[in-house]
């Protein structure tokens, strides 16, 4: 219950500007601990029962975030994070090859072109040159 009213409190509590906060089925989160922080005005968004496989996809997300591009860089404040944050998810569900499908793009931005093709290749950066994806031209 300390701990609710810790992170709900108004002048560092990271919840109390927070909409929603998802948290599995554990039973440290006693009636209580649920009362506080619905009194907060924050939504309590319990995990399904009984879905071992849905920490196996975020745990994997988080890594990646970190390995390629939070931990190669200095962050200020939670503006920088953000940005980061927001490239990098651009970077991984729109330019990054999806190794699960063959190495293909899930979504590629130029439909038109093949593989084949002899137009020439360019290369588009995110975060300073951490992140990169290479296309052909446009027809």
């Amino acid at each position: 219950m300390q701990v609710a009213r810790n992170e709900t409190m108004d002048e560092w509590g990271f919840l109390k500007p927070g909409r929603y906060l998802i948290h599995d089925r554990d039973g440290k989160y006693c009636p209580a601990f649920q009362r506080i922080i619905d009194d907060a005005g924050v939504e309590r968004v319990p995990l399904p029962a009984r879905s071992p496989s849905l920490n196996a996809f975020t745990e994997r997300w988080v890594r990646s975030a970190k390995e390629e591009a939070l931990s190669n860089l200095i962050l200020f404040g939670e503006a920088s994070l953000r940005h980061v944050l927001n490239e990098y998810t651009s970077h991984y569900h729109k330019e990054r090859p999806h190794q699960g499908k063959g190495n293909v793009l899930l979504f590629p931005l130029n439909r038109q072109s093949s593989p084949s093709s002899v137009r020439p290749v360019r290369c588009r950066e995110r975060l300073g040159g951490l992140l990169k994806y290479y296309h052909r031209e446009a027809a």
